[in-house]
């Protein structure tokens, strides 16, 4: 019975463990809904949506109230004994401003605008979180493949001592490089504590980007794609269609176009109405003004600020085209030059797999045969392993540079 349940327990533990295995798509969907900072660009872009709402505003309606035109000596204020009519009035008054219909519109599209440069904002920053992640993703395929390659040299280098000892104890064989061996085991011993504490590191970062407890535990699949991008054309054109960034700026640019026509649409006129209802003391009879008004913002002394402002709207969108200018031939520059460095990474990573690994494999496993035979020593079979397993190491961090070239190309040229 007591089996049973800790088997059961154990199949549960294992089943639970099992099921954390992410895949690179799923770590991406996490960030994308968990990440802080993208959650503070979507506040912000809500804010500036609220904001727009409120564009087309008007000034608040003035009233005022109080005497008008009334006498100090409250004795006037009554009706005289000859008759005639007291003096003073009490005043009730409303005054509206109309705001002019093309300065509404202005300021609407201005403000409607400002939420697009935040929304290119996010996607660039969810396209260097993507590749962060990817960095990370990839350099713990690397070290699981290496973590493999050591756990088989440590049965190679086990096996080596092990008959080697008993060679030596039978008098079979000599023991010269015996102490290599020994030493060998313990260098890849160094080499594993460093293997695992680097995908421990690999598992806080991507629980980082993921916004969740640094300590969660999972593992991940270890597919991956090499692709090629030599066919890929990252002129002008495409880096502008692709490149987040260079769109908020090309956003921020149009922006700047709006804020231009909002300030200009502030020098045109505005109308208004003025009411006053007067109640007359002393048999005074009720009257009233009804007054049009007119503001002329356009005058000389009162258009010096707005004229300022759209002339340095005009440079700063001049900077803004500049800052995009860089961008485009920083981001093109950098494609085409990783874009010859994949093409040649490509071609060492692939005489590495065809050629040179094939080539020692069958080296060391003929020094094998040789030595379990009796006709190779411990060190032509230890030199011949060395060799392979140096090897592997290279290829692997060969790999590793091509898979975060590949980062690195679709970081820039924004591909998912």
């Amino acid at each position: 019975m007591k089996k049973g349940i800790c088997f059961v327990l154990l199949f549960i533990s294992y089943s639970a463990r099992s099921q954390q295995i992410l895949e690179l798509d799923s770590i991406f969907s996490v960030i994308a809904g968990s990440n802080p900072s993208l959650r503070g660009y979507d506040a912000n872009i809500r804010s500036l949506d609220e904001a727009a709402k409120g564009a087309r505003n008007w000034d608040a309606p003035l009233l005022s109230t109080g005497l008008y035109m009334t006498p100090y000596d409250p004795n006037l204020w009554k009706r005289q004994s000859d008759g005639s009519t007291g003096m003073g009035q009490y005043m009730i008054s409303a005054q509206q401003m109309f705001p002019n219909k093309k300065k509404l519109d202005a300021d609407e599209k201005y403000m409607q605008g400002m939420s697009s440069v935040e929304k290119e904002k996010k996607n660039a920053t969810v396209n260097e979180l993507y590749a962060a992640a990817k960095q990370n993703y990839y350099q713990w395929i690397i070290l699981k493949k290496k973590r493999a390659v050591l756990y088989q040299d440590s049965l190679l280098l086990d096996f080596m001592i092990k008959n080697a000892e008993l060679r030596y104890k039978n008098n079979l064989g000599k023991i010269n490089a015996y102490y290599k061996v020994k030493a060998s085991q313990g260098n890849i011993e160094i080499l594993r504590i460093q293997i695992e504490n680097g995908i421990v590191q690999k598992r806080i970062a991507l629980n980082t980007l993921m916004n969740r407890d640094k300590t969660v535990f999972f593992d991940i699949d270890t597919t991956y794609q090499i692709r090629s991008y030599a066919d890929l054309l990252p002129d002008s054109a495409y880096v502008s269609s692709k490149r987040s960034d260079i769109r908020a700026v090309e956003n921020d640019i149009r922006l700047v176009a709006l804020q231009q026509n909002a300030e200009s649409a502030k020098l045109k006129p505005e109308f208004g109405i003025r009411y006053d209802n007067m109640f007359g003391f002393g048999g005074l009879p009720m009257q009233y003004s009804l007054m049009g008004m007119l503001r002329l913002p356009m005058a000389k002394w009162s258009s010096r600020a707005s004229k300022a402002n759209v002339e340095s709207l005009r440079w700063k969108a001049e900077s803004l085209n500049q800052q995009k200018q860089t961008l485009i031939n920083d981001a093109t520059g950098m494609s085409y030059g990783l874009q010859r460095e994949i093409v040649s990474k490509q071609k060492q990573v692939s005489l590495f797999e065809n050629n040179i690994l094939p080539a020692l494999r069958k080296n060391f496993q003929t020094m094998q045969l040789g030595y379990e035979q009796n006709t190779e020593e411990l060190f032509t079979l230890f030199d011949a392993w060395e060799t392979l397993n140096m090897t592997q190491l290279e290829y692997m961090d060969q790999l590793q540079e091509l898979l975060l070239m590949q980062v690195e190309l679709e970081r820039i040229l924004e591909i998912k």
